[in-house]
């Protein structure tokens, strides 16, 4: 059934439809698509690019969005894509965007997952892995991406430390989320403290 979905409509009018998606939903805040031709991404994703939008209305963040990852739909995990927020601008998340993309088409990244990044997620940061979450800040009109017959996902990478992503590992995911929320989480602050 998902390779019919893959299939109809097409890979470019998917990511048209993503992309008039997110330019929808950031309609009054500066935009600009960009595009990272840096390691294998290309190769596996011609057409991949990354939406960005300034801090405005929506949100007073910086926004890096993938365009491209839904195509690599699990049967469990349905279609995704990824999104970021930080307080700057940053090259390094069009770099990230590429490089989620790539880990979601061979590990079949879902919600409630984690990765190392390997390196702080921005300079300064002691957070150095991601969380596909659902701990949406936007709300369902920018998770939702309707397509024909089905959707895709936005999924929100949240910034975390080695210490929750253990936490988790641990406790589950519910008990991290719990954690965050109990705590008050400030997800985009790059010098933000552990909190377990």
């Amino acid at each position: 059934m998902l390779d019919e979905i893959l299939r109809q409509p097409s890979e470019q009018r998917r990511n048209q439809t993503v992309l008039k998606h997110y330019q929808s939903f950031f309609k009054d805040h500066k935009q600009e698509l960009l595009t990272w031709d840096i390691g294998p991404i290309k190769e596996l994703v011609p057409s991949f690019q990354v939406f960005r939008a300034e801090p405005g209305p929506q949100i007073n963040l910086w926004s890096y969005a993938s365009i491209g990852a839904n195509n690599f739909g699990h049967d469990k995990l349905g279609l995704l894509e990824f999104i970021v927020h930080s307080p700057i601008e940053s090259p390094t998340l069009v770099e990230t965007m590429g490089m989620i993309t790539h880990y979601h088409a061979n590990r079949n990244l879902g919600f409630g997952h984690s990765m190392p990044i390997g390196e702080p997620w921005l300079d300064g940061s002691e957070c150095n892995h991601w969380l596909i979450s659902k701990r949406y800040p936007l709300g369902a009109e920018l998770e939702i991406c309707n397509i024909k017959n089905t959707h895709i996902h936005v999924a929100l990478l949240l910034p975390i430390t080695e210490a929750e992503n253990k936490y988790k590992a641990k406790n589950g995911l519910e008990a991290l989320e719990k954690l965050f929320e109990d705590k008050g989480l400030e997800y985009w602050n790059i010098r933000r403290k552990s909190l377990v």
